[in-house]
């Protein structure tokens, strides 16, 4: 199948510090070659990857300085469409530009929604563009959007199985790890709560951005001060994959709705079981007393710990090879396409036709005449 990702241009892909997005597209794309498809990856110059890269910026443009990455973009979308007959399927990774410029090719377009979709800023967009076929990283995220958005599929995010090296004994008896970023929704004054009620030692591992600086100053790095807990910083994927590994548990114990939550998968695939807080997508990742515990308080957090001192780290690896591998996810990804490319019309809509079997497309001729568009797999 010849396949374009198109991915954020506010990163290199993979990033070269933190970029949730970018990281997925990259572990995406990567599988995708290896299983034999043809891909090419719109992105940015400074990016790596087996696929053909197409440079649409000669940098990550939040690293080169550039503050509005929309003219970027649109030159992307801009030299994208002038080559969409050279793809099969185009999966996009960006927000909404794409929308209006590739309407009449909503049925070999897919995009992944990868942010929360609880904005109403980008409403009118959703609401007028519903041919768009859409992705969810959870269910749970598509909650805010409206009723007659064209959802395809939920595909939860994957990563590679030898990503972090799975750790069967955590070093000295192991500790709660935070990790992350530092701001009042991700609540690290309850993983602080968590560790002085349990008596287990807390590394906190998040960086700090200017929009949180004042909340860090006033509300979190006061409570650092105290023998259990422990404040690293921002630290790098090598440094990672052992400060995961080395945790008796992840403490995930967030207040948004969370759509989906890489840092968890990350933690299972090292072998370490992860303390939720149930809000957005969690539910869906942690397999409650499998590779986790999910919690709707304090005390149940602070019981946890105990739960996860005597759960299966074998069996959290497993359970995330089961459902959480780059592979499990692009086997996903290109059931989607064929779905779309096979003329699956309950999950396509093309502007002019009236959704429903092809015989009922504004009557036989016009469903004959859209198949042909539909190029086999």
């Amino acid at each position: 199948m010849r396949i374009a990702q198109v991915a954020p241009l506010a990163e290199a892909v993979p990033p070269k510090f933190y970029g949730g997005t970018e990281r997925v597209v990259s572990w995406l794309t990567e599988e995708l070659v290896r299983q034999g498809h043809d891909v090419t990856l719109f992105a940015s110059g400074d990016s790596e990857t087996s696929a053909k890269l197409v440079a649409c910026c000669p940098e990550g443009l939040r690293l080169a300085g550039i503050r509005d990455h929309v003219a970027s973009h649109l030159a992307m979308l801009y030299h994208l469409r002038r080559r969409a007959d050279e793809f099969d399927v185009i999966h996009f990774h960006i927000d909404l530009l794409q929308y209006p410029l590739f309407e009449d090719l909503n049925h070999k377009c897919v995009t992944t929604l990868h942010g929360r979709l609880d904005v109403p800023d980008f409403m009118p967009v959703y609401r007028t563009f519903t041919g768009m076929p859409l992705v969810s990283i959870s269910d749970h995220q598509r909650g805010p959007m409206p009723e007659n958005a064209n959802w395809l599929q939920t595909i939860h995010h994957g990563l590679p199985a030898e990503n972090c090296r799975f750790s069967a004994t955590p070093k000295d008896g192991g500790y709660l790890a935070f990790l992350g970023r530092i701001s009042p929704e991700k609540r690290p004054d309850r993983a602080i709560e968590i560790a002085k009620r349990s008596g287990v030692k807390l590394k906190i591992a998040a960086k700090v951005d200017k929009a949180d600086q004042e909340y860090w100053d006033e509300v979190i790095e006061p409570m650092t001060h105290h023998p259990l807990v422990e404040y690293i910083g921002e630290i790098n994927e090598d440094q990672k994959h052992e400060f995961l590994g080395n945790a008796l548990a992840l403490a995930f114990p967030i207040d948004w709705p969370e759509p989906f939550g890489l840092v968890m998968i990350e933690a299972m695939s090292a072998g370490t079981p992860v303390i939720a807080w149930r809000n957005g997508s969690v539910p869906e990742v942690i397999k409650d007393g499998v590779s986790g515990v999910v919690v709707e308080s304090m005390d149940e957090a602070v019981a946890a710990v105990e739960t996860c001192k005597a759960m299966s780290r074998e069996g959290v690896r497993r359970y995330f090879e089961t459902r959480f591998t780059a592979s499990v996810m692009a086997r996903s990804y290109v059931a989607a396409y064929e779905s779309l490319l096979a003329g699956d019309l309950d999950a396509i809509k093309i502007p002019g036709l009236t959704i429903g079997a092809p015989a009922a497309l504004n009557g036989a001729a016009n469903g004959a005449a859209l198949r042909p568009t539909l190029r086999a797999v």
